[in-house]
């Protein structure tokens, strides 16, 4: 596709999600999150990107039969869906008490698990993955009192890339410091932390680089900058996920942190960690398979051939 094709493909899918924004905006978060995922999970089976999901779920989890996998990929379009409606409007989904009814956010095992180890000062590293709704964190953090920075992978269309900054900032009622995947976004985060920032990863992220560690049985190219800056600067690398329990309604779970590797073989203790992160996302992943992104390639893409020849699975 030639470039002034390319700018015009660009400007019609934001051109469409400038209208979903304005269309979903004087909904309720409940109602966008209801309505999201009703549309996504009719429409998403029948997108060629359930195949690479159903391959996905094939390679973590093959005792599943193939409904139990078609009913998983719906689930997660669904779960796409009510995400993406509720990040229109979810700078008004409040933190509740935990078990409270209707709309809003409980934050569980903070002043267990996050308080101790902030008070002891310096930096801070948590991990996330595409788990619920992902993009709810940044509200939980700053209502916590930590201003916290976040890698991110942006979208390849910039257009939308800046709607979506510019929507997150309104809702958020800040600007958030966010770091690009890529060199320049490792060296932005690197300083961050050097300065006692705070900084979150989502670490389940496909990559072509980065570090070979299992996950679910099969080795995955995985985020490296986790394990490599925790063990640079020896922070606490606090683990935290999203639990949907009903539209726009959520718990998110603070884990206690990871132990860090104390070896020598800086190698060695890089792989540990990073093995270590991607269990902690097989445990929350398993709890609740249709909660999680499925819909890009994780692993080497010679498995994948592998797997639609029959070879494999």
């Amino acid at each position: 596709m030639s470039e002034p094709r390319i700018k015009l493909a660009h400007r019609a899918e934001a051109a469409l999600v400038a209208t979903l924004i304005a269309l979903l905006r004087p909904l309720s978060p409940a109602a966008a999150s209801r309505l999201g995922a009703a549309v996504a999970g009719f429409i998403g089976p029948f997108v060629p990107t359930s195949r690479v999901a159903d391959i996905n779920l094939r390679l973590a989890m093959p005792e599943l039969d193939q409904p139990a996998r078609r009913r998983i990929v719906k689930e997660c379009w669904q779960n796409l869906g009510a995400t993406m409606a509720e990040l229109v409007r979810i700078g008004d989904i409040p933190e509740i008490p935990p078990g409270a009814p209707g709309p809003g956010y409980s934050v569980l095992g903070w002043d267990e698990n996050v308080a101790p180890a902030l008070a002891k000062g310096g930096p801070s590293i948590f991990i996330a993955g595409h788990i619920a709704n992902w993009e709810i964190l940044p509200q939980a953090a700053f209502s916590h009192g930590v201003d916290i920075g976040f890698m991110y992978r942006a979208a390849s269309n910039k257009l939308v890339d800046d709607m979506l900054a510019k929507l997150r900032e309104a809702n958020f009622r800040r600007r958030i410091t966010m770091f690009p995947k890529g060199a320049t976004g490792a060296r932005g985060a690197y300083a961050h932390l050097l300065k006692g920032g705070h900084l979150a990863l989502l670490v389940d992220q496909k990559l072509d680089t980065g570090i070979e560690a299992p996950f679910f049985g099969h080795t995955a190219m995985t985020l490296e900058p986790m394990a490599s800056f925790a063990l640079r600067f020896r922070c606490p690398v606090l683990p935290c996920y999203v639990e949907r329990t009903a539209p726009a309604r959520f718990n998110i779970i603070c884990e206690a942190p990871l132990a860090l590797p104390d070896t020598g073989d800086k190698q060695a203790a890089l792989l540990t960690l990073t093995t270590t992160m991607n269990q902690t996302l097989e445990r929350w992943i398993g709890a609740k398979p249709g909660a999680w992104l499925w819909l890009h390639r994780r692993w080497p893409k010679p498995l994948y051939r592998e797997m639609r020849r029959g070879k494999a699975g």
